[in-house]
C-alpha cells in the first residue's frame, strides 16, 4: 500500500513572499486558495495577461502585486515559495529547475511529480483550521471531506479554544502536567458525542 508522506505545516503567508506564475484561471484558483486562508498573505503574481477576475481579487488585497511582464529567474529572488501555474509546461518546469536550484519550495500546478508541496483542502472555523490532503491522488475527494468538516465542526468551536487556552494559563506543573490536565477536559468531550 502507497503511504502519503506528506508533512502538514501551516505557513503565515502574511509574513513569507509568495510568487505565483500565472494569470490565468490555475492562477486565480492558486491566488484565491492562499487570499481565502490568509487574507493578508504577501504575493506577487507575474504573467503576460490577466484574468479580469485576477485582477478584481488582487484589488481587494493590498499585500496583492500583479506584474505584466514575461517570467525571469531573477523573479525568485527574495521569495520563499513559488508556484507555476502558466499555460507553457515549458516555462513551468523552468520555474521548477530555477527555484529548485535555489532550494525554494515549488508547486507547478497539475504536475504532482514537480511539486515540493500541494495546496490542500482547508477548514477554517475561527481559531481552528484543519487541512486535508488525499496525497495530490483527488482533490474531489479532498473538497468533500472540507465540506463534511465544515458542516459538523460547531460555529463556536472559536469559543471552546479561547476557554481551553485561558484555562491552560491557569496550570501549575511541567509540560505533562498540563498535556494531562487538558486531555481530562477534553477526554470528556469526546465521551458526550459517543
Amino acid at each position: 500500500m502507497e503511504r502519503n508522506e506528506l508533512y502538514p505545516v501551516f505557513l503565515k503567508v502574511n509574513q513569507l513572499d509568495v510568487l505565483i506564475v500565472g494569470g490565468g484561471n490555475v492562477g486565480l484558483e492558486k491566488l484565491s486558495f492562499l487570499l481565502k486562508s490568509s487574507p493578508n498573505a504577501r504575493v506577487e503574481v507575474i504573467a503576460l495577461e490577466f484574468l479580469d477576475e485576477l485582477k478584481t481579487l488582487a484589488s481587494q488585497h493590498p499585500n496583492v502585486t500583479l506584474t505584466q511582464k514575461a517570467y525571469e529567474k531573477t523573479d525568485l529572488e527574495q521569495r520563499h515559495f513559488v508556484i507555476g501555474c502558466t499555460d507553457n509546461l515549458d516555462v513551468n518546469l523552468q520555474i521548477n529547475q530555477d527555484a529548485k536550484a535555489k532550494h525554494l519550495l515549488v508547486n507547478i500546478a497539475d504536475t504532482p511529480d514537480q511539486c515540493d508541496f500541494y495546496l490542500g483542502g482547508i477548514v477554517t472555523k475561527g481559531h481552528v483550521k484543519m487541512a486535508i490532503s488525499t496525497n495530490g491522488k483527488s482533490p474531489t475527494t479532498a473538497k468533500r471531506l472540507r465540506q463534511f468538516l465544515e458542516d459538523v465542526i460547531p460555529d463556536n468551536i472559536t469559543d471552546f479554544v479561547s476557554n481551553l487556552n485561558q484555562y491552560r494559563a491557569t496550570i501549575k506543573g511541567d509540560f505533562q502536567d498540563k498535556v494531562d490536565a487538558l486531555n481530562k477536559i477534553t477526554e470528556d468531550l469526546v465521551k458526550k458525542t459517543k
